[in-house]
């Protein structure tokens, strides 16, 4: 019942936006009663935390190297694999995803700091696959850099409707890897 409870609130969320969005209509679509609704999530902004927690984990999923993939991928394989893969998952469903970033009022999230740490524990693996090494005390900065970078820039595609511009994807992945290779530059360089 909670996940057709939570299917149904996000499909009302994408189609009425965040100011219109109402557990009335979440539990009319559900197909339960508003009751029911109400003993798995008090008010709407319960729904649309649920609905951001599960993105956060889509997310953590998409900038993680793909279960099974092989050990001997170029730096190139990897980012392209990144970057399609954030691209992918925010292309899913253009509305919600404006509404999570723009319209939804942000709760005091107690496990948001275990996702901040996640995210930027996947961006540092990144950071040090193209390094080759670890521990470098720039890393985790590095790390927040890259993940603002790209979180930023598929954020600014996704509100001015260019998430699906073939080019989107080629300078993405341009500005990653560029990224990357100037820090390996820098860090051979000090060698």
């Amino acid at each position: 019942m909670v996940d057709a409870i939570v299917d149904a609130a996000i499909r009302v969320l994408a189609a009425r936006g965040w100011s219109d969005f109402t557990t009335n209509e979440v539990a009319e679509v559900a197909g339960v009663s508003v009751g029911s609704l109400y003993q798995y999530f008090p008010d709407k902004l319960a729904l649309a935390e649920v609905i951001r927690q599960r993105h956060l984990s889509a997310v953590l999923d998409a900038i993680s190297p793909p279960a099974g993939a092989p050990q001997a991928v170029s730096l190139e394989q990897r980012v392209a694999q990144l970057v399609t893969s954030v691209i992918v998952l925010h292309s899913e469903n253009h509305a919600l995803h404006r509404i999570l970033v723009d319209g939804v009022p942000l709760l005091a999230r107690a496990n948001y700091g275990d996702f901040e740490e996640a995210y930027r524990r996947a961006y540092r693996t990144v950071i040090e696959f193209a390094s080759g090494r670890e521990g470098d005390a720039g890393d985790e900065v590095a790390a927040w850099v890259l993940a603002a970078a790209v979180e930023g820039a598929v954020h600014a595609a996704v509100r001015s409707g260019q998430l699906d511009s073939p080019l989107l994807k080629v300078e993405l992945a341009a500005l990653v890897l560029g990224y990357l290779r100037s820090r390996k530059s820098e860090a051979g360089s000090d060698l």
